[in-house]
């Protein structure tokens, strides 16, 4: 495994009952880059996560992780070693505030493996700078005091990127991050995911083209569980397999997006 690569998967593969989701993917995510999944809907791209994650297991296989075979370990030891992942669905604590919702993030690596709701607050203040900087980082700073079932949808997916920023993830996997967001919120989504990934790497899951297209370094293209394609934007974009693959998708425009 090179160096250079933070994850690789070998000939990773996923059955359901003689259904084949993931059909011996070989992916390769270079260190501190924005590596894009994408695909038509049931491509596999979801199952791909839940693999890389551990939420499934694979029929066969390999994963590596920082030169690691992690293909067997369990999702707690995998998060441990740094590859955090948001789901598609917005996951905050919609009756804590926003800031509380970043120290409970907080807490496993300031105050050890246990969460401990019933600590005092006294106890948990010693986490407010670091919390106030990862609000800072996502610009949910003013709303700190605010219940987050008060946020907006959009400011829903930057508070859970800030609570997975808290874990201090070396791969950050993002899944269908501006999934359901209008077009304003779809930019303050992207332009955060640029920011964070200045400094770690970051695969995602996204069907909005115009996103992976400003932002994506490499582009993976799933197709029936399988590789289909996969190279920078102006690459993937212009090979025929692919645009083929999308032809009659309600949900994604390869041509045309900026």
């Amino acid at each position: 495994m090179s160096g250079d690569h933070i994850l690789e998967t070998q000939d990773l593969t996923r059955e359901f009952k003689g259904f084949v989701a993931v059909n011996k993917v070989n992916l390769r995510v270079r260190r501190g880059t924005i590596h894009a999944l994408i695909g038509p809907n049931g491509a596999g791209k979801t199952t791909c996560f839940n693999l890389l994650t551990k939420f499934l297991q694979p029929t066969s296989g390999r994963i590596f992780f920082e030169g690691q075979d992690i293909t067997r370990e369990a999702p707690a030891q995998v998060a441990r070693r740094g590859v955090i992942r948001s789901f598609q669905i917005s996951a905050v604590f919609p009756h804590l505030t926003v800031l509380e919702n970043v120290r409970v993030a907080l807490q496993r690596k300031y105050l050890g493996p246990s969460f401990q709701f019933w600590r005092s607050e006294r106890t948990l203040n010693v986490l407010n700078e670091r919390a106030m900087e990862l609000l800072h980082a996502v610009d949910l700073q003013r709303y700190a005091d605010l219940p987050a079932v008060e946020l907006s949808y959009g400011r829903k997916r930057s508070l859970e990127i800030a609570t997975t920023l808290a874990m201090e993830p070396r791969l950050m996997l993002l899944d269908e991050p501006t999934q359901g967001l209008g077009i304003e919120d779809v930019d303050r989504i992207r332009q955060l995911i640029k920011k964070v990934a200045a400094d770690r790497t970051v695969l995602m899951v996204e069907h909005n083209m115009s996103v992976v297209s400003s932002i994506a370094d490499t582009i993976t293209v799933l197709q029936r569980g399988a590789v289909l394609a996969e190279g920078p934007y102006a690459q993937v974009s212009a090979n025929p397999a692919v645009v083929e693959a999308y032809m009659g998708s309600a949900n994604v425009e390869l041509q045309g997006a900026h």
